[in-house]
């Protein structure tokens, strides 16, 4: 048996989750296990069998030896293996740890004045990184920063900055008024 690799990954509850590999080679043996226990089987010549919880929110695509969850449940994080057994070769494993995270806040958008700067900071709880872009109603956009500093004599107050946090499938914004920035 050939140990290929350990990876640690996560999803989001409610999404579908898909396993992030490739296999390049011919498979004719397929096993994923959920902390030792099977939970989906696949060989040559035979329809794939699912076990347990994905019996009805698993797939596995043959072609290559991935694994989509659908739905994604707290109790779907584990350590999952797969063994699979290309046509020329020697059985191989990789194992993944998977996370499930509650979906990220709705991002809130603060305002601080710093000279002749207005630093506007979105910011959303959640514990991996996030993508961040920004629309304002009249101004240029900014993409992929958390932070948007403007110029304050450029600023006007009934400008509406809209910032957007994104994470796999999952998109949330928040909408905010630069009168509020004003006193």
């Amino acid at each position: 048996v050939v140990h290929i690799r350990c990876e640690e990954v996560f999803g989001i509850l409610g999404e579908n989750f898909i396993f992030p590999m490739k296999i390049d080679k011919k498979l004719v043996e397929i096993t994923w296990k959920k902390n030792k226990d099977k939970i989906a089987e696949w060989e040559e010549q035979s329809q794939t069998v699912y076990f347990t919880s994905l019996r009805n929110r698993g797939l596995l695509n043959k072609e290559t030896g991935s694994l989509t969850i659908f739905n994604l449940e707290k109790n779907d994080a584990g350590t999952y293996t797969l063994e699979y057994l290309p046509t020329d070769e020697k059985n191989a494993v990789l194992t993944f740890m998977l996370t499930v995270l509650d979906p990220p806040s709705e991002p809130t958008i603060n305002c601080n004045i710093s000279g002749d700067d207005l630093m506007l900071t979105c910011a959303a709880d959640f514990k991996k990184p996030l993508t961040y872009s920004w629309k304002f109603s009249s101004m240029t956009d900014y993409e992929q920063q958390q932070d948007v500093v403007i110029l304050r004599n450029k600023a006007d107050a009934s400008e509406k900055a809209t910032c957007f946090i994104k994470v796999s499938q999952t998109e949330k914004s928040s909408e905010f008024s630069l009168a509020e920035c004003f006193p």
